[in-house]
């Protein structure tokens, strides 16, 4: 996976999140960890969209435009951005750290494949 790891903008990652690329966790089937390229280029447009707020985002869900991101100032939280929403109704939630979000996109995989195999 091609990602800036360490600093962009000043922004350090959390250990648990330099830990699950390490282990290369990074496709949940409906969420999926972006590369470089794709952080850049969603950070550029979060930056234009949503001016009072510094976020830098990880991860994309492929049935939305859903974003987790960390945000600067803000420690290891993570945010569901809306991307495109009308500002200041952006966040869908807030999981406390990179574990908890982690925990919760595993748990959605797992209930949307029992769905889909289900049905087959």
């Amino acid at each position: 996976m091609s990602l800036r790891i360490g600093n962009i903008n000043g922004f350090t990652y959390p250990k648990s999140f330099l830990k699950a690329v390490e282990l290369n966790l990074i496709d949940f089937d409906l969420w999926y960890l972006m590369d470089e390229a794709q952080v850049l280029q969603r950070m550029k447009g979060l930056q234009k969209r949503y001016l009072k707020r510094q976020l830098i985002p990880f991860a994309r869900r492929d049935d939305n435009d859903d974003l987790s991101c960390f945000e600067m100032g803000k420690g290891e939280r993570v945010f569901i951005i809306h991307d495109f929403a009308s500002e200041g109704y952006e966040q869908r939630e807030e999981y406390g750290d990179f574990w908890r979000w982690l925990e919760a996109a595993v748990e959605e995989m797992i209930e949307y494949n029992k769905v889909e195999l289900e049905g087959e």
